[in-house]
């Protein structure tokens, strides 16, 4: 399961508001290859497709491949605004290190 906390959510809604992104999209999170700890997250809004896992929390679906569902099972996504930056950020318990900058990880 991947959860999303209720200060994301409302993020989430507000961009894909201002993004114009289709009703029936949800946030796509994936993990890919590459940053400095081995694999990094991708966020973008996107349309399910046969085989995606898909949760919902607070009206917000969240989209995820099987692949990386590997990585992201019992994720859960936050968003925070602090005077050290904005953004959000992967409470992710498959991780078992990460970068300072919280966009890659290695398991």
């Amino acid at each position: 399961m991947i959860t999303v906390t209720s200060q994301a959510a409302g993020k989430i809604k507000d961009i894909k508001t201002a993004q114009a992104a289709s009703e029936d999209s949800g946030l796509r999170v994936r993990v890919v290859g590459g940053g400095c700890s081995g694999f990094q997250y991708q966020l973008a809004f996107d349309t399910p497709q046969a085989g995606d896992q898909v949760f919902e929390t607070d009206g917000v679906k969240v989209v995820v491949d099987p692949k990386s569902f590997l990585y992201l099972n019992g994720t859960e996504i936050d968003y925070v605004d602090g005077l050290t930056g904005a953004g959000f950020t992967m409470k992710n318990p498959n991780a078992t290190g990460g970068c300072g900058c919280g966009s890659s990880f290695k398991a």
